[in-house]
């Protein structure tokens, strides 16, 4: 199974690809391209990744979840240029229960965010461009034209 996708991601197939008999909820996260971040108009923006790592990491992600809460996962993430309002990353999760979903599935995009080597590159209104670091003061790293 691959998880990076240059394709947009429908959601509907991705839930309905962790549906079965058993389990009694779904809960899925939707990551959207937003307009605006650190007080600055995004244009649009753009993932990349170093591709067999990232799929590695994802996968052990969705395994470990799998484990932890005796779930069935689906995730996707998008790369490549994004259009406001694109869908960046999904995630859905089945388990017997929704504690388990909604736990499993705010983890399982916790983690793909802090350990796949995927990254965000914003273009701004102002026709500037920034990294995108979660870790940097408000976000970002130095802009380059």
């Amino acid at each position: 199974m691959s998880f990076l996708t240059s394709q947009p991601i429908d959601i509907t197939t991705l839930a309905a690809s962790v549906h079965a008999p058993g389990p009694g909820a779904v809960a899925t996260f939707v990551g959207l391209v937003r307009d605006h971040h650190a007080g600055r108009e995004v244009a649009s923006l753009s993932y990349s990744a170093y591709g067999a790592m990232a799929e590695k990491i994802c996968a052990d992600v969705c395994a470990e979840a799998q484990a932890r809460w005796q779930v069935h996962v689906a995730l996707a993430h998008r790369l490549g240029k994004l259009a406001i309002g694109e869908t960046a990353i999904a995630v859905a999760v089945a388990s017997g229960h929704r504690d388990a979903a909604f736990d499993a599935c705010r983890w399982i995009v916790d983690q793909v965010k802090s350990r796949a080597p995927i990254w965000k590159r914003e273009r701004y209104a102002d026709g500037s461009e920034a990294w995108v670091d979660p870790s940097a003061p408000a976000g970002i790293v130095s802009s380059a034209t």
